[in-house]
Order: C-alpha cells, then sequence, then structure tokens
C-alpha cells in the first residue's frame, strides 16, 4: 500500500508506528547490527498501544519446578505456548535473575504445572518467590516425576527438556521437548489471564 493510501489513517487511529519512525528504525538496524538487535523507543501514545495490545494476548499460569541435586525450587511462570508439533515442545519464559533460572541451566530440564480456573491457593504459596535456600514446597504434597516435581491442585503436567535457551530481553526463553506428560483430568479447565496492560504482569 502506498504511503499516500495509509499515512492519514495511521495517524488518525493512533494505532501504529509512523512511517518515519520505521524508517529510523531500519536505519539503526542497518548501522548497529548485533546479538542485542535494536530498540524502538515509543512515545507515550505508542506505548500505551503496545501495552494494551500484548495486554489481549490470553495466558495461562503455570507452576514451573526444577530440582539439580540437592537443590530445588518453583516458580510462577506466565507465558508457556506449545512451539511445536515432532516433536512435542514448548517455550517458557523466565525473567531474569529468578533463582530458578540456575537450576534450569545445570538441571537442563523442569516440570511445568497447569493451574486451573481457581488457583488462588498456589498464587498464594508461589507468588511470593523464594531464595533458592528456602524450602518453595513447604506443606505442599508434592510428588517427584521425571524432570522435577508435581505439586498439587494441577490440572495437567508437562516435564520438558531444554533444548535452547535464548535471550529474550528482561527474559531468558527456554524451548524444550516433552519428555513426560500427564494429562490430568477430562474437562479441567485452565486458567486463563488477560492483562490491562501488557507490559507487566
Amino acid at each position: 500500500m502506498p504511503a499516500s493510501a495509509c499515512g492519514p489513517v495511521l495517524v488518525a487511529s493512533r494505532c501504529a508506528v509512523r512511517i518515519s519512525r520505521i524508517t529510523r528504525v531500519v536505519a539503526t538496524e542497518r548501522e548497529a547490527p548485533g546479538a542485542e538487535g535494536f530498540f524502538m523507543a515509543f512515545d507515550a501514545s505508542e506505548q500505551e498501544h503496545v501495552a494494551r495490545a500484548l495486554g489481549r494476548i490470553p495466558s495461562g499460569c503455570s507452576i514451573l519446578t526444577v530440582v539439580a541435586g540437592d537443590r530445588r525450587t518453583g516458580v510462577l511462570v506466565s507465558w508457556v505456548q506449545q512451539a511445536a508439533f515432532e516433536p512435542p515442545m514448548v517455550s517458557v519464559g523466565v525473567k531474569k535473575g529468578r533463582p530458578a533460572v540456575a537450576l534450569i541451566d545445570e538441571s537442563r530440564q523442569f516440570v511445568l504445572n497447569l493451574l486451573g480456573e481457581n488457583p488462588s491457593a498456589m498464587f498464594k504459596h508461589f507468588g511470593r518467590g523464594f531464595a533458592l535456600e528456602d524450602d518453595a514446597f513447604a506443606g505442599l504434597a508434592i510428588e517427584s516425576v521425571p524432570g522435577g516435581l508435581a505439586i498439587p491442585g494441577r490440572i495437567a503436567r508437562l516435564s520438558v527438556a531444554v533444548r535452547q535457551k535464548v535471550d529474550a530481553g528482561d527474559h531468558w526463553l527456554y524451548v524444550g521437548e516433552i519428555i513426560d506428560a500427564d494429562g490430568g483430568a477430562e474437562g479441567a479447565k485452565p486458567y486463563v489471564h488477560l492483562r490491562k496492560n501488557g507490559l507487566s504482569y
């Protein structure tokens, strides 16, 4: 579509980045390519649209558990997606600095415990966060499974072997292959989360 046809629409709707900004970004990318890519500095109006659009991408919520030697922990994760059919794979975003990262990198495997429609008990337990020296599972009836630990209240479980770790801004993106699973009870419904602001949890 020629610029003359789309330009007024873009400005009027305020739902897309101006052509001049795109031109600057392309130039920046050409001038400074690298592993970290480039950053587009959105103004306040554009950032609002980015946040709103991202917030409309539905996500669930899972408890990722990981065991490495005699250390273990669990962490809430929101960004879990199926990544492939054959072999079956998933991608999981974990915020940089989380204690679980060190254990995932050491063990190269983890377990995703998918939460159901009423996850408040697990939210309350794991939402506070844990240091590596803490017992993240105190008071919970956990079960050892391939790749880590299964927790009560899950509606399904995926055991995952890490195949790739990708630097994704303020998160690490782990891509892994399913090595074991428990599909849970037929008809159990997952927790689904939509955010008002997609630039935060």
